[in-house]
């Protein structure tokens, strides 16, 4: 069986501490951290508002161009519409040149008239603009419905 010495005690350790009290052991214990200065934080801060604004713009631009319609969607336009009673409304959509007047309710969609889509002012590029957010929709409404009252 072996016999390992005893360590030196705290005592014995105490004279070698103090001659080495101007060298330390471990530097780690010594050297304090230093303090992130302003400029730092700052650029740290800019840098991680960056990329979160960088990410959100992505993600914008990733939901648009999955959103776009596809197919036969991407020839609809909707130019207008006016709700002519609680759930109820008459809706122009622009399809392939021509112009479809919709009636819309919550159980089905009819065809009300259809007509070149050069015929309603403010759909071709070069038209004057039209008063109203949606043009003059419901004064060009109101005119088919008397001609077509009138033709009866």
């Amino acid at each position: 069986m072996t016999h390992f010495p005893k360590p030196p005690g705290l005592a014995a350790l105490a004279p070698l501490a103090l001659a080495g009290a101007a060298t330390p052991l471990f530097a780690a214990e010594v050297a304090a951290p230093a303090a992130p200065g302003i400029a730092d934080g700052l650029a740290q801060m800019l840098l991680g508002l960056a990329v979160v604004l960088g990410l959100l713009l992505g993600c914008l631009w990733l939901i648009k161009k999955l959103s776009a319609p596809h197919g036969a969607a991407a020839g609809l336009k909707v130019l207008g519409a006016v709700p002519v009673g609680p759930r109820e409304r008459v809706v122009l959509v622009e399809v392939g040149g021509q112009v479809l007047v919709l009636g819309v309710t919550p159980t089905n969609v009819r065809t009300l008239h259809t007509l070149p889509a050069d015929a309603l002012p403010g759909t071709t590029p070069d038209a004057p603009p039209v008063s109203g957010p949606f043009g003059d929709f419901q004064g060009w409404l109101k005119r088919s419905m008397e001609r077509r009252n009138d033709a009866k």
